[in-house]
């Protein structure tokens, strides 16, 4: 008897209760996260004056790196953790987490502190993340987890779309504002789960894991003890080299640079004196040895290329939030945007900065105001004593660019002189005709996309081989993430680069993502062995991990090197552009010549060796 399928309506009539509370729950939690993610280039780097941190570039690629790094591998613990525990008390300890440390995030202004409480904001993500998953995971079955996770994906992105709205719109009162309203979602979210949701059964799949069982597993997908040691080792160089902060101050990129080789050769004569097969769990050789005393094993080097190779589609794929709100703020002019939305919704008050379309497409709040105002004032006065000459107004322009307002210094003389007498109608105008549109709202294009045309992409994409869709999907964004390159390499208070080419790159951008994104978590299948696919899958968040870390530290490196002293941001899209094109090719040399076809879909570890 043919099995009938259901419909759409009664496929979501199908989902109980906690189907919706958890990917309500997921909305809001996204809104957290991406609301605070979204603006901290901004935040971090924006100078003191205007409620910023005044941090460099580079120790923020370092943070937006390393922090998550470890969320994305702390879930392997905190999975195993809510299994044994149960998913409600985990997600009250997660919500009280966030509360606190998205609060003390306003609060802490040095890069030590600052940096703790980042690193709790991932603890409490990471808390999060497996146990939301889980739950869709638990109250789905064949015949609707599809469209349930489908659902969940979608859920993911209107959260990540609204999040950064909000902020953008709030931290026009203040910084401290945005804080306050990331604690409040995770607050909502305390409230959603103690009054609505109700624990999922349990099932006895591969999730419900002991800690002991997560080492193992970590063995047996990945590698021994001695091969996690020599690799996290050179993660933790990569990690804090040239950080200038705590005891790290003097571990500078020189130093990695022959610390990491020198680590490598000694793990490697090691490994070459102890005896063969004692890395292998299941050699005579391993029994009663130290880890100390056993080769390195790499026990499915196929999938440990694979996860290598996806971190750089990771590492490119997060310019998107790392590098780009910082680029737009600094290097490209966004005024154009505002003149197309004052066509439409009316122009704004010339007297009146806070009146119209713009000011909530660029809100100035009142710290940036005060020093647009005291910048204002100085070049007043250096005109009224005939002193106002191009390296003060250079000067002011680079200052005012800080409070999100770009005009060059031409054009700042102008209102300086039609102004002179008046200090208020001077700054208006310099407000009203130099204020940019905030980076979130431009990298939210993202989202937008993803949430609109998600859904007709997967639905396209199924006519071809999910191959075929990954590969294209990489070349796609490569061609999106690498268009900024041509968006003009002005400086910082020069015309500024075109905003229509960096939106157009972002949007591309989001189509390859949506090809490339979902499919390749797909794609492990091919990899997997047939009875522990969903044990691989929750190993390709290291890949996520990796190309974070990764992503972060060339971030950080390659806009304070290019950008900033070379006044080159092209040079700095190209490298992300090349890197997500490289990714393509090796990973079609990587299906062509690593995978065995006739093991596509039982791929041991015996096999892979």
């Amino acid at each position: 008897m043919t099995e009938t399928k259901r419909g759409f309506i009664a496929t979501i009539k199908s989902y109980p209760s906690t189907f919706w509370v958890a990917n309500t729950m997921e909305i809001f939690e996204r809104m957290s996260w991406y609301g605070w993610f979204t603006v901290m280039a901004v935040y971090v780097t924006g100078k003191v004056e205007t409620g910023g941190l005044g941090f460099s570039t580079e120790l923020r690629g370092a943070l937006q790196g390393i922090v998550p790094f470890f969320l994305y591998m702390f879930p392997i613990i905190t999975g195993a953790l809510a299994d044994r525990y149960g998913y409600k008390k985990m997600f009250t300890i997660a919500y009280l987490v966030m509360i606190v440390s998205y609060y003390l995030l306003g609060q802490f202004t040095t890069a030590p502190s600052f940096f703790m409480a980042f690193m709790f904001v991932a603890v409490g993500a990471a808390i999060f993340k497996p146990v939301v998953v889980g739950t869709v995971a638990r109250v789905t079955d064949e015949s609707n987890s599809a469209t349930g996770f489908g659902i969940f994906y979608m859920m993911v992105n209107i959260g990540g779309f609204l999040g950064p709205i909000v902020a953008g719109v709030v931290r026009g009162q203040g910084w401290e504002w945005v804080f306050v309203a990331c604690s409040g979602w995770a607050a909502v979210n305390l409230v959603i789960v103690l009054l609505f949701y109700k624990e999922p059964p349990s099932g006895a799949d591969e999730s419900n894991r002991s800690l002991k069982q997560v080492g193992e597993n970590m063995v047996e997908v990945l590698g021994n003890l001695r091969f996690f040691i020599t690799v996290f080792v050179v993660l933790f160089a990569l990690m804090f080299a040239n950080l200038n902060i705590w005891w790290f101050q003097y571990f500078t990129w020189k130093v990695c640079a022959f610390f990491i080789p020198a680590w490598l050769l000694l793990n490697i004569f090691w490994h070459a004196i102890m005896p063969k097969g004692s890395g292998d769990p299941k050699d005579p050789a391993s029994k009663g040895r130290s880890f100390l005393a056993k080769r390195m094993h790499c026990s499915n080097w196929r999938f440990a290329l694979f996860l290598l190779i996806m971190s750089g589609f990771w590492t490119s794929f997060n310019q998107i939030f790392y590098t780009m709100p910082e680029y737009i703020r600094d290097f490209v002019d966004t005024r154009p945007v505002i003149e197309v939305a004052e066509k439409i919704f009316g122009e704004s008050d010339p007297n009146d900065p806070t009146v119209g379309i713009a000011s909530v497409m660029a809100t100035i709040n009142d710290d940036e105001r005060k020093v647009i105002e005291s910048e204002v004032q100085s070049l007043l006065s250096a005109a009224s004593g005939g002193n106002l000459d191009e390296k003060s107004l250079e000067s002011a322009s680079e200052e005012l660019l800080a409070s999100k307002v770009r005009l060059e210094p031409a054009r700042l003389a102008e209102i300086v002189e039609a102004d002179s007498a008046d200090l208020e109608k001077a700054t208006n105008q310099v407000i009203i005709q130099g204020r940019q549109v905030n980076p979130e709202y431009l990298v939210n294009i993202n989202a937008g996309s993803i949430i609109i045309f998600q859904v007709l992409i997967s639905f396209l994409m199924t006519r071809f081989h999910r191959f075929t869709t990954m590969i294209v999907g990489m070349i796609i964004a490569a061609v999106g993430i690498g268009l900024s390159t041509f968006s003009g390499t002005e400086g910082m208070i020069g015309q500024g680069g075109i905003i229509w080419i960096v939106a157009g790159g972002i949007f591309i951008f989001s189509f390859g993502e949506m090809m490339a994104s979902p499919t390749s978590q797909e794609y492990v299948g091919r990899i997997a062995p047939s009875d522990k696919k969903a044990l691989y899958m929750g190993y390709y968040f290291v890949a996520v991990a990796l190309g974070n870390l990764f992503g972060g530290i060339l971030s950080g490196e390659l806009m304070g090197r290019l950008t900033y002293k070379m006044n080159r941001p092209d040079l700095m899209w190209t490298a992300f552009g090349a890197i997500m094109l490289t990714t393509a090719v090796v990973f079609l040399l990587y299906n062509m010549y690593a995978l065995p076809k006739h093991a596509a879909d039982s791929l041991t570890p015996d096999e892979s060796a």
